[in-house]
């Protein structure tokens, strides 16, 4: 019995030293680096990338319009204590120059997710139809276009990028960040193929969008994005109306693409009274924030831009 004791006592022992040593080697929450992306693609890739292994905070909520975004003082405070901060480039990210400088953050390390990438100028006319009444906002940007997220190719060279910035951070973790990194990659390559096989059908296909974030995939898949056509974002007039109606007509397309979540009773009624398709298609600005999430929106836009071309 008292063998028997001793046995289960020096079992007890090892069951805790085997808890105690688990416990060692965990990384706790306050261990792991802290990252902040500034808007949803950012935050996809970079989680992505590093999974469970750090911390990983959005600036812009889903859905805010990041190209005009104002910083609250939350996003200071957030900046101040991240490690990392992980940006798409390109001029998008107009609210960040001032809120870095009153975070104080001198061990901030800045990702340009872009780095490397070269922006796409206007590849299409675009047709103002706010010439009676000033526009509040401006979507221009010195840089180039910046909505290069929409190109799985070139969101490759960004999940790079985002890779070797945070392994630069954190090289303890950069087996689990390379792993990662190379199964978003293969899963790019996938959608890239996917994209190249279906659209290589369509050469001649050619749409107008109301948003100019589609460059990137025109140019890749050799399709033809004929116009941009500007609505103002304030109360449309008649004129405006009439105005839009002749720009679609110029360009003959016989398909409208509108964007998911946005008013699109104008597209609508364009639609319908030039008898023509009404499509979605996602700038990808908003969504789940499972970074698989990308994949099932940009296949529901190869869907749409395929029945257009159709």
């Amino acid at each position: 019995m008292v063998l028997l004791a001793g046995c289960n006592q020096s079992s007890k022992n090892q069951e805790a030293t085997l808890v105690q040593d688990a416990a060692s080697t965990r990384s706790p929450q306050s261990e792991k680096i802290q990252i902040v992306t500034t808007f949803l693609p950012m935050y996809w890739f970079t989680k992505a990338v590093v999974g469970d292994a750090a911390n990983v905070e959005i600036l812009v909520p889903p859905g805010t319009e990041v190209h005009e975004y104002q910083a609250t003082p939350d996003n200071v405070k957030t900046l101040a204590t991240a490690n990392v901060l992980v940006k798409n480039g390109l001029g998008l990210e107009e609210f960040l120059a001032d809120t870095i400088k009153n975070a104080e953050n001198s061990q901030l390390k800045e990702i340009d997710a872009s780095k490397g990438i070269q922006a796409l100028q206007e590849t299409s006319p675009v047709e103002k139809i706010d010439t009676e009444h000033a526009h509040e906002h401006n979507h221009e940007h010195s840089s180039g276009n910046p909505h290069v997220w929409l190109d799985p190719v070139l969101v490759k060279q960004q999940v790079n990028n985002i890779r070797d910035g945070i392994i630069a951070a954190d090289p303890k973790n950069k087996g689990i960040y390379q792993a990662n990194a190379a199964v978003y990659i293969k899963k790019l390559d996938d959608l890239h193929n996917e994209f190249q096989q279906t659209l290589q059908n369509y050469p001649n296909c050619t749409f107008i969008t109301f948003h100019n974030a589609y460059p990137y995939i025109a140019k890749r898949y050799q399709i033809k994005q004929v116009a941009v056509v500007e609505i103002p974002e304030d109360q449309l007039t008649p004129q405006d109306i009439q105005r839009t109606i002749d720009a679609v007509k110029k360009y003959k397309v016989k398909t409208l693409f509108g964007e998911p979540g946005v008013n699109n009773k104008l597209l609508k009624t364009l639609s319908q009274d030039l008898d023509l398709t009404l499509h979605p298609l996602f700038s990808l600005e908003t969504g789940e924030s499972n970074p698989n999430y990308y994949f099932q929106a940009m296949r529901d836009n190869l869907q749409s831009l395929e029945s257009a071309c159709k």
